[in-house]
């Protein structure tokens, strides 16, 4: 295919890219850079107040917290999955990607049944013995974090899934076979094999919980404010679309830094297991 005729299948989505997502963020974000009395001050003052450092804080500990669950429990299940057999993995990535087809409020008003006062949960522990009044946790980090890895956890398994089914059964057998159990075969062949998977669920993770907005309003209440909740507060209710520009210009920030730390991970991963080989 010659280059013209390349760039002119590109041209349409550029195009598009532009019209719909570069030029109305660039029309929200500038105005934000000369608010106050000199340039960027707007996002000074954003780190100097002790109530927007909470929330920006709570923000990065929620969506760092609901990545190491995710990668924690997704990992395993995407290798348990990718060594069943052609028809157990199909069910199972079915039942994996389940909780996908249900709308989020659905799933977030699920969830205060099960955290809420009079939830399941709290039931269980009253008539166990375990407590005496109910617990509180519906409102409050937990919840959001709980809420969150229900949400993005399919998207880690179904992810690392595809990667490690393409990793054949030798290279355990190899591993084994050199003297190695299957947890270290599996941490010295397995994992450095599948991190370009892991590495994108991490960020799918990270940056969909970092910019969700439902999970956190429901099960998190204006007391847990996030930066996706304050957003809408700051334009909605304040009616300061300046200070939601600053907001939403420091996530695409934290996003990009966070994506560029995860492939620098996986790149110095990469060569020490290199190095070790």
């Amino acid at each position: 295919m010659k280059k013209s005729s390349a760039f002119a299948m590109v041209v349409p989505g550029l195009v598009i890219l532009a019209v719909c997502l570069f030029l109305p963020l660039l029309r929200v974000l500038i105005p934000s850079f000369h608010t106050g009395s000199y340039p960027f001050s707007a996002y000074v003052e954003f780190f100097q107040d002790e109530y927007y450092r909470k929330i920006f804080a709570r923000t990065v500990k929620v969506a760092v917290l609901t990545t190491v669950v995710c990668m924690a429990t997704g990992v395993p299940a995407a290798y348990f999955i990718s060594r069943c057999s052609k028809k157990w993995r199909g069910l199972l990535l079915s039942v994996s990607i389940f909780p996908m087809m249900t709308n989020s409020v659905i799933r977030s008003f699920a969830w205060i049944n099960i955290l809420g006062s009079n939830g399941v949960i709290n039931k269980f522990l009253i008539a166990a013995g375990f407590a005496e009044k109910p617990v509180k946790l519906l409102y409050t980090d937990f919840a959001i974090i709980i809420g969150s890895v229900y949400l993005f956890l399919p998207l880690m398994i179904v992810t690392v899934a595809g990667i490690m089914e393409n990793i054949g059964d030798d290279m355990m057998e190899a591993a084994l076979s050199l003297g190695a159990d299957r947890l270290k075969g599996f941490m010295k062949v397995v994992f450095p094999m599948s991190l370009p998977g892991i590495i994108v669920g991490g960020i799918l993770v990270f940056t969909g919980t970092l910019t969700a907005y439902t999970t956190p309003q429901l099960l998190g209440g204006n007391k847990n404010m996030v930066l996706a909740t304050f957003i809408y507060q700051r334009a909605m209710t304040v009616g300061d679309w300046d200070g939601a520009a600053v907001i939403s210009l420091i996530m695409i920030v934290v996003t990009l830094a966070v994506i560029k730390g995860f492939n620098a991970l996986a790149a110095r991963l990469d060569r020490r297991g290199g190095s070790n080989a």
